[in-house]
């Protein structure tokens, strides 16, 4: 389950709407550590780089998105995966903007609850569930 669990995590923001804007991230992006950084396209056609703060093979991913070529402006999306057996995988995704200095992205990130982090993780679980 875990394996399942991490392909969907390096792959997507957020997998449920109204959080996913993620059309697609280009394949052959590999992540080998922090300080790397990966792009995705938007479904409004916009592209983000993410760069990756934390990384532990398998376990955890936390970016901070921006504009390509400028400095993230604080937010920080975060997915951990805590193996509880071999069917079951505790997952945590977090969304931290306590460092947001965009005035623009404000609205978005308050509207980012843990209800709509929930749905992302029931749609990770399905995915996993899936095999």
């Amino acid at each position: 389950m875990i394996s399942a669990a991490w392909a969907f995590a390096m792959h997507s923001e957020a997998p449920n709407e109204p959080l996913d804007p993620t059309a697609e991230a280009a394949a052959g992006q590999r992540v080998r550590g922090a300080g790397a950084v990966f792009t995705m396209s938007l479904t409004a056609g916009v592209v983000r780089e993410n760069h990756v703060e934390e990384f532990d093979e398998g376990r955890l991913i936390a970016w901070r998105p921006s504009e390509p070529g400028a400095t993230p402006p604080g937010h920080l999306w975060r997915w951990e995966l805590d193996p509880l057996d071999d069917a079951r995988t505790r997952v945590t995704h977090t969304y931290d903007w306590s460092r947001l200095t965009d005035e623009k992205r404000m609205v978005r990130a308050r509207a980012t609850t843990a209800d709509k982090l929930q749905a992302s993780v029931d749609g990770l679980a399905a995915l996993a569930e899936r095999g």
